[in-house]
């Protein structure tokens, strides 16, 4: 059978006629106006490359997510804490008042009306810089648990390490520990059904994040980018590392890989715990049977910070705008990929603009050839805004940090881009100590003294085909 040039006409013209159709669809659903305009131009021009992603990428609100979403969130909220929360947040809010006068009386108020979390004190906090020190930390805490273990990565691989966070799960479980793992579908989606069975033939509850409804099948956003880890409700972990050998260094040609996680020990477990207890039920409208939270454990005051998109504020970014903004003299930040929306990035140049020292690093190495294009344009324009803006040359650098002053630190899964701003459930623990933001300074000083800076000449000297293909990539940033 061949086709004539009539049926190929016709085929060309359908294909298009689709495109315009799905770029009125990004128009009018889409959640920014950037992210309409990069699909519907998109849409309407490159309709053969780009209606097949839009099906999996372009829905930034699916029908009827957000507020099951939401009623899930107060189910749990009235199921499992109920009037034992807010007796928690009260009293967990006392030790902590002085806080403002360290980062500031107004984004000390901002961000908890914002993220719905208090800042709690009583807490101690240590750093684990890269894959070995995390996942010893993490296994050790596993084998001392004596109640229950939750576990939660956007990445879950059957590899090496993989195997080995199933055996230590399995062993605890088979002690009669209550042992669950939540994992990203998307994020894992390589993970091997062996796997699953062989952890729930062990006795630990296994369950796949997704957005579970069937019109949303095609769908690739709304992923639970969060790293978790609590023990006894006595310590969590949270950062940047997921489960794969790549995270421990050991896969070319990204490594060495370079990341940071934190252990917390305090009432703050309680509010990390809580984030999980949201997720949990949503992937299996079961409640998790936990403890409360634990007793004071330090001096530290800390504030976590969960957010996603289902969120009656955009969480995450405004997170970070207030952050930025309470800067007085410091704002170092660290991020994989440096994509950030208007309000951020004008955010940064305005906090360079009043003095403040702003740095941003970020890889040399790339791991997503649009992602890392689209961020070197943006690198470029910050430096002209008196940003200084550096590339870590060891190896992938994948830690998600910002310092503030000599006084606030933060540790967390977001990036810089869109997709953590308004796509991704994230979490994030902002910590409010000078100490602590002092061990802080002194690692990102370390990763500094390892990176080149980019001058404004670099993106000048490069060929023109390069500075358009930039331009271009960065066309797309509000749905990379």
């Amino acid at each position: 059978m061949h086709l004539s040039l009539l049926d190929v006409g016709s085929l060309l013209l359908f294909i298009h006629w689709l495109g315009l159709a799905a770029a009125c669809h990004a128009v009018l659903r889409a959640r920014t106006s950037q992210g309409a305009i990069a699909w519907a131009v998109a849409l309407g021009t490159m309709p053969y490359l780009t209606l097949v992603p839009y099906l999996f990428l372009g829905s930034s609100r699916f029908a009827g997510y957000i507020d099951a979403r939401r009623s899930g969130n107060r189910q749990v909220r009235a199921r499992a804490l109920g009037s034992d929360w807010q007796r928690f947040r009260d009293d967990a809010l006392r030790p902590a008042q002085r806080s403002g006068e360290l980062l500031g009386h107004h984004a000390s108020v901002t961000l908890e009306r914002l993220t719905g979390m208090p800042l709690v004190g009583g807490n101690q906090v240590r750093t684990l810089i890269n894959g070995a020190a995390t996942f010893d930390a993490i296994f050790a805490a596993i084998a001392a648990a004596r109640s229950y273990v939750i576990v939660q990565f956007f990445i879950v691989r059957d590899d090496a390490l993989g195997a080995r966070l199933a055996t230590a799960l399995a062993e605890r479980a088979a002690a009669g520990v209550k042992v669950h793992l939540l994992y990203d579908g998307i994020g894992s989606h390589d993970l091997s059904r062996r796997y699953v069975r062989e952890l729930r033939a062990a006795g630990v509850e296994v369950h796949k994040f997704a957005t579970g409804h069937f019109i949303n099948r095609f769908q690739l956003n709304f992923r639970n980018h969060r790293k978790i880890v609590v023990v006894d409700g006595e310590c969590a972990f949270v950062g940047g590392h997921n489960v794969g050998v790549e995270y421990l260094g050991d896969k070319p040609p990204l490594s060495p890989w370079r990341d940071t996680h934190i252990e917390i020990r305090g009432p703050a477990v309680g509010c990390i715990q809580f984030a999980f207890l949201e997720d949990w039920y949503w992937a299996t409208q079961r409640v998790a049977e936990l403890a409360h939270a634990t007793p004071v454990a330090g001096d530290m005051r800390c504030q976590v910070v969960a957010t996603g998109p289902a969120d009656a504020q955009e969480t995450c970014s405004l997170f970070f705008v207030e952050a930025i903004n309470a800067a007085k003299t410091r704002l170092w930040i660290t991020t994989p990929y440096f994509v950030p929306d208007e309000a951020v990035f004008a955010a940064l140049r305005l906090a360079a603009l009043r003095g403040v020292d702003v740095r941003v690093l970020m890889p040399a190495r790339r791991d997503h050839l649009v992602v890392f294009s689209a961020s070197t344009l943006y690198a470029h324009d910050a430096v002209r805004a008196g940003v200084r803006v550096f590339r870590y040359q060891p190896g992938f650098l994948h830690q998600k940090v910002i310092l503030i002053d000599d006084v606030a630190a933060a540790v967390g899964s977001p990036n810089l881009d869109n997709r953590s701003f308004r796509l991704n459930f994230e979490l994030t623990v902002l910590t409010i100590d000078r100490d602590f933001a002092t061990e802080v300074r002194t690692m990102l000083e370390a990763d500094f003294a390892q990176s080149s800076e980019i001058a404004a000449a670099e993106f000048t000297g490069k060929p023109g085909w390069q500075r358009a293909a930039m331009h271009i990539a960065r066309l797309f940033a509000p749905i990379l």
